[in-house]
């Protein structure tokens, strides 16, 4: 299979080094900053997932550079405010048998890319394996709470394509499956990505340290509960009768495997760079203020987020 891996983060380093040991033709999009780093071509990966290193067929910085192309695969790990432009500098290779497959995090992925590039050529996923990187072009897979879960939303893409894109990942040590609730379960890891990340990154501290304080956990009972009340009034079906069902769930299963886990966010604004939040909690204010509903806990989080990270960006 040929895959364009765009994003080579931490996520998208995993992917195609995965992809690339298990024999596909594999190639990268990253932006200029980091290509002199990536002379060679190699990516290597450690942790959960083993040591592996591949060496890819090519990595660029726009694909003018790879225009001839016709990818079966392209798998879009930017950030979330970066997907608009990823997905309109994506479109020129888009072909007539390429799927885009989207492995990020937050609320509004799918729909910014179907409405560019239609739905019939997206695919969503849920990935809640946790990397870092420990270099340019080395990642860390250092958490993994279940398997990466691929469909669409839509029943817009043939079932048997699902299956193929499934089977390839698996053959490369990335395990995943298929399901037609997809939407729902990204629905899941908004739910704890928005209840973890940014409290994680004010605080400074781990997955675990939140769940064991009485404060934090009275506040993250309060965004879940405000985003429960938000998905309900806009109709989006969620796997949980009601909030208190999905922290029962939260505490007991989903926390303690990445207990000692950092946020992503915390190590984006330690860095100086911007955030997601605007595809979490922030994600959820916008919806909240559409319908005219309050959602104080998740607007203050989301105020704080963006001052950490002027106040970061400030002194970078």
């Amino acid at each position: 299979m040929e895959i364009v891996v765009f994003g080579l983060g931490a996520l998208g380093t995993v992917f195609a080094t995965c992809l690339k040991s298990q024999g596909h033709t594999v190639f990268g999009l990253t932006k200029e900053k980091y290509i002199t780093h990536l002379k060679d071509r190699k990516l290597r990966i450690k942790g959960l997932f083993g040591n592996k290193e591949a060496q890819l067929d090519g990595i660029f910085t726009n694909t003018e550079q790879i225009k001839n192309k016709a990818p079966h695969l392209i798998i879009v790990s930017v950030k979330a405010y970066d997907t608009e432009t990823a997905i309109n500098q994506i479109k020129p290779i888009v072909g007539q048998n390429t799927l885009i497959l989207l492995a990020q995090n937050g609320y509004g992925n799918y729909e910014v890319a179907s409405s560019i590039v239609g739905r019939q050529k997206v695919i969503l996923s849920r990935i809640i394996f946790g990397a870092k990187i420990v270099e340019v072009g080395t990642a860390e897979v250092t958490v993994f709470a279940d398997d990466i879960i691929v469909g669409q939303p839509d029943k817009a893409v043939p079932e048997e394509k699902l299956i193929e894109i499934a089977k390839v990942f698996n053959e490369a040590g990335l395990p995943t499956r298929v399901s037609h609730d997809v939407y729902a379960i990204l629905w899941d890891k908004i739910l704890y990505n928005s209840a973890l990340n940014p409290l994680g990154a004010i605080l400074e501290c781990s997955y675990g340290t939140l769940a064991e304080h009485e404060e934090t956990r009275k506040i993250m009972n309060k965004i879940v509960e405000e985003i429960f009340n938000v998905v309900k009034i806009n109709k989006i079906k969620l796997n949980w009768k009601d909030y208190k069902e999905y922290l029962q769930h939260f505490y007991e299963k989903l926390v303690p495997p990445t207990a000692k886990h950092f946020p992503s966010m915390y190590y984006d604004i330690k860095q100086g760079k911007k955030t997601e939040i605007d595809a979490l909690n922030g994600a959820i204010v916008k919806l909240a203020k559409e319908c005219n509903l309050s959602v104080p806990v998740n607007e203050t989080i989301t105020n704080l987020i963006k001052v950490k990270e002027k106040l970061m960006m400030k002194n970078k």
